[in-house]
Order: structure tokens, then sequence, then C-alpha cells
């Protein structure tokens, strides 16, 4: 496996690759890697012959009062557990190369409606910033197949009707969130929790199942349930940013006729914001 910093560098690899007859996939990761995106490259691996996984911290998509600063950078084990992975080639840039004139002057990505809503309401800018460098990234790869993973259901969202939108030539596949045996949804940010937290973090999955459970028997109460879930957060000890129940392909709230739902779901346990989902068929 070969790491690369330079989009010049980038592109001299990935002409051979394409001299060659290759087929190319992309993941995308901000780095500090668990099981859940080495998920996304083995996936990536049975779906093309060259993996290339890129890791960069989005300074844009990140709020004024986010972690940017602490967000981990863990290259050395990244790269190795890429290695094994079987990732071909990871693309480390750094924000001058992505951003040459800095982020005010950068050009930006929209996307309208599945933006909006859920974590798009609470992190004002935020889908901007993936889909702008994301759109870059499928710019600068050109690949055959761009995995992402189903934990970040409306960043999944979001990139779909992008790449639908600006009609860029790659499928975008979409992979099962992994989990802990406990269901807590494999995140970089469930190493920010404490010993405590992390013991209760645990009923963010549990509370999406049993909201899900009260639809599966026949209730269309969807804001009630939604109210219902709130508050079995916060008496868990946790505090709601919001319990939504969705059109799984509009991601506005769900009516009646919806066949396809989605439950999403954000909350700080501590300083700490989980997100997770779960989808069903009624």
């Amino acid at each position: 496996m070969r790491t690369v910093h330079t989009l010049k560098e980038l592109r001299t690899m990935l002409r051979g690759y394409r001299q060659k007859g290759k087929r190319i996939a992309l993941v995308p990761t901000m780095g500090n890697l668990h099981e859940g995106h080495i998920s996304l490259v083995r996936r990536a691996s049975e779906t093309a012959d060259i993996v290339i996984t890129s890791i960069f911290v989005n300074p844009m998509q990140f709020g004024a009062n986010e972690d940017l600063d602490l967000y981990p950078r863990t290259l050395q084990e990244d790269q190795e557990a890429l290695d094994k992975a079987g990732s071909t080639l990871v693309f480390t840039p750094s924000n001058s190369e992505i951003y040459p004139e800095g982020l005010a002057r950068q050009t930006r990505v929209i996307v309208p409606e599945v933006s909006e809503g859920h974590c798009g309401a609470s992190r004002p800018g935020h889908f901007e910033g993936v889909a702008t460098v994301v759109t870059m990234l499928l710019n600068m790869v050109q690949p055959d197949v761009a995995v992402f993973g189903e934990k970040d259901f409306q960043q999944l969202a979001v990139i779909r009707k992008l790449v639908r939108d600006l009609m860029l030539p790659v499928e975008i596949v979409g992979a099962p969130t992994i989990r802990e045996k406990d269901g807590l949804a494999k995140s970089s940010r469930n190493g920010f929790l404490s010993k405590s937290e992390r013991a209760m973090a645990p009923v963010v999955y549990r509370t999406l199942k049993e909201a899900a459970g009260k639809i599966n028997q026949g209730r269309t109460d969807f804001h009630v349930i939604e109210e219902e879930a709130s508050q079995a957060l916060s008496e868990a000890g946790l505090r709601p940013d919001y319990f939504n129940i969705a059109s799984s392909l509009t991601l506005k709230p769900a009516a009646d006729e919806d066949k396809e739902l989605t439950l999403l779901t954000a909350a700080f346990l501590g300083t700490t914001r989980l997100i997770d989902n779960l989808s069903l068929t009624r």
C-alpha cells in the first residue's frame, strides 16, 4: 500500500491503474479509523480492483463550536489498518492542497431539501462542507464506485442526490452500520465518552428499536412516538438533539402513506454528540 499527499501524485498513480483497465473504488474518511471504516474498505474491495482511501479532516464541515481541533489524527495506525484491510492507496492531502485559496474563497456545493432538517438543522453549513469536499474528491479520483456508511444516513442521502443532480459517473454504495456487541454504532466520537458514559450509550439504539417496534405494531402517530423516544433518551441521562421519523426516500416527516421509513436521532451524552438511525418497511 502506498500513501500520497498531493493531487499530482494521486493522478499519476490513477493514470497507471486506468491504463491497465482497473476498476477503481473510493472510500472517503476523516481518519481515526474503526471497524466501521474498515468494513467500507472491505466492501469497496469486493466491487473494484483498486481501493483509494482518502483521509482528510475537512474543516468546512465543522461549525465554530465543534471539535475540529480535538478530532483525533491517527495516521500511522490508520495506515496499518488500511494495509491489512486491502486498501491499495491512501490519499492524505493537506488543507492547502484541498483549499489552496482558503475556505472563504472556495466554491461550494449546496444540496437542497435533503440537507435540511435532522443534522442539517442542528449543524448549519455542515452538509455544504460535506457536499463540497465529496464532490472535489470524486472529481480528483474519478472512481467507478464510492462507498459510504449508512450510519450517517442523511449524509448518504445528500451524496446520492448531488451525484444524481450533477450527473457524476460514479456508483454510490451504502454499507450497513457496524455496531458494538451492545448495539452502539461504531464512531470515532465514541472515544470521547467516559467509562460511565460509554455504559449509557447503547440506550440510543435501544430507543430506536423501541420506536420502530411501535410502528411495526401499527401505530401511525409518529409525532407522539418521536416525543416518547426523546423523553426516553432524556430519562436515560442524554440530551436529545432530535428524534425524527422520516420518509426514507425524501427525509421529510413521515406521512401515513409512506412505506419506507427511517428513524433518525442525535443526542448528547456529556459533550459527545451521538447519531444513529434505523430503517424499516411497513
